[in-house]
């Protein structure tokens, strides 16, 4: 199966990367409405952390920002079930089909690549502030030095004017 069908499946809210239920139906071959009545059945099996009801605005807020959704979906009343990581492994202890089973190893692997993804996307970053902190305190040092030669170069000027003039004076006296 192909992990970037199922990472394009995946969404951000409450800070939660999750699958939306009707996702999830596709994935696992059956209709939503008996993947969420399985769900229902099994409440007791999907704490909060493992699923949650989008609310209105968050739904909306999908609707707005995604072209891929389904037009069935978009005008359903009810807002779908948003499954976490481990709502979706619970998921295969509700759906008890081999396609289920497959289809949720499928899906584990591609939060496995999103999570090392980020994570080397978090050490590319500290890498890179690394990098920028070197470099802001050599710049330091140069910034330094280059004032120190600023301050020669303009007190050599001033003595040069100083000179000139001095050389430029209205002279008194013998010639």
């Amino acid at each position: 199966m192909d992990l970037s069908l199922f990472q394009s499946k995946i969404y951000e809210f409450r800070g939660v990367k999750v699958m939306l239920d009707f996702d999830l139906s596709s994935l696992y071959e059956v209709e939503t409405r008996s993947l969420k009545q399985s769900v229902r059945r099994n409440d007791y099996r999907f704490p909060d952390d493992f699923m949650f009801q989008l609310n209105k605005i968050e739904w909306q807020e999908l609707i707005t920002n995604c072209d891929n959704l389904p037009e069935s979906i978009k005008f359903s009343p009810q807002t779908p079930f948003a499954f976490s990581e481990q709502g979706v492994a619970m998921l295969s202890t509700v759906l008890k089909s081999k396609k289920a089973v497959e289809t949720n190893i499928a899906i584990m692997r591609a939060f496995v690549e999103i999570r090392k993804t980020i994570s080397l996307q978090s050490h590319l970053s500290e890498q890179i502030m690394e990098l920028k902190n070197d470099l802001e305190q050599r710049l330091g040092e140069h910034d330094v030095q280059l004032m120190e030669i600023y301050t020669v170069m303009d007190q050599f000027i001033e003595e040069k004017i100083e000179q000139k003039k001095w050389e430029n004076r209205k002279k008194l006296g013998y010639k």
